[in-house]
């Protein structure tokens, strides 16, 4: 099998407004039933299921259930990499098939990797950082930054670029799959600890967000009613939420970079919240470290990317210095591997 980053793009494929506001319905209900998004969006049944397929096997969407480390009372950490010359593309793909790496992406520059930990456990943690990657012989530098205060990210802020795709009605009709992403630590004074049951649930989740009370009890040898009770209080103590992972050049947003902020430290707090409000931020954090933010943003191309950040970034509050590192290729995205701006890793869906 060939590398994740060595994989042909695919096909180009068109999305069409009605494909749109069905990732929308998603990102409010991410597990409402077929039925429930039809009638909200006035569609019959059947083409919300046979466009969703499609947008899944095409790779533009995914729906999958994801562990909120902080919840067991574990930090995440944000790395970056300088490698030597040839050897991004394998240290890539290596860090993509880790279970506890989430987000990787190469650098427009070609030599570095950034990529997104979040372990369950500290041992997981400590073996990638404090063993593995100094060990490696490519690896030249590395960075790590504890996330302090998540602004924007996860199921809730619904990427704020698909806003006004459905009308305040429509959204009133799919009511919400748990409560709105709102800021928050990251990592839980009252650690949960998982039972058997719930780790087989939670797996499922993983590879099909929109699994059935009927399947999930099946894999985890319980009864509908007994897991759909559990999973209202893990949704509820946001030990888990369901994530929409989207393409988003699949939506005409090509140009994707990194963000990173030095902001004066009275003023961490308003930028950061500054920050999620932009449609063009799809994830905003506190960190450690030189930089006291970073944010991933999303535009349509480059110009639009040189246009943002003086006029949207340069006038944070406090904004005393920025670095913006386009991303030149994404290897995974919220847990997903990808390939030519589509997922690749695909479950059975519902």
């Amino acid at each position: 099998m060939r590398p994740v980053s060595a994989m042909k793009p695919f096909k180009v494929i068109t999305i069409q407004p009605d494909d749109v506001r069905i990732i929308r319905a998603l990102q409010i209900a991410p597990r409402a039933s077929f039925a429930s998004i039809a009638a909200a969006l006035v569609l019959t049944e059947r083409t919300v299921n046979r466009r969703y397929r499609r947008m899944h096997t095409d790779g533009v969407i995914r729906v999958a259930g994801v562990v909120n480390p902080g919840a067991l009372g574990q930090s995440r950490w944000l790395v970056r990499l300088r490698c030597r010359p040839g050897s991004v593309a394998a240290i890539a793909d290596a860090l993509a098939k880790r279970d506890d790496v989430n987000r990787v992406a190469i650098g427009a520059a070609g030599s570095e990797v950034t990529c997104a930990i979040q372990s369950r456990d500290q041992a997981q943690r400590e073996e990638l950082l404090g063993q593995k990657l100094p060990r490696t012989a490519a690896v030249l530098d590395i960075s790590a930054f504890a996330m302090l205060r998540q602004f924007m990210g996860g199921h809730g802020h619904h990427w704020a670029a698909l806003h006004g795709v459905l009308s305040l009605e429509q959204k009133a009709m799919l009511g919400s799959d748990g409560p709105p992403f709102t800021e928050s630590p990251v990592v839980a004074d009252d650690p949960v600890h998982f039972s058997a049951e719930d780790e087989k649930i939670l797996d499922s989740l993983a590879a099909d967000g929109r699994a059935s009370a009927v399947d999930l009890a099946t894999v985890a040898d319980s009864t509908p009613g007994r897991v759909s009770r559990r999973l209202r209080v893990l949704f509820h103590q946001r030990v888990v939420y369901i994530d929409v992972e989207i393409v988003p050049a699949a939506l005409g947003y090509h140009t994707q970079a990194n963000l990173w902020l030095r902001v004066h430290p009275s003023e961490v707090k308003n930028a950061g919240r500054t920050l999620a409000r932009g449609p063009e931020i799809a994830f905003a954090a506190a960190i450690s470290g030189p930089y006291n933010l970073h944010a991933v943003a999303h535009c349509r191309n480059l110009d639009e990317l040189f246009e943002f950040t003086p006029q949207r970034i340069g006038a944070l509050p406090g904004l005393q210095s920025m670095e913006v590192s386009p991303v030149r290729r994404h290897i995974k995205q919220a847990g997903t591997l990808t390939s030519g701006d589509r997922l690749v890793e695909t479950g059975q869906i519902r």
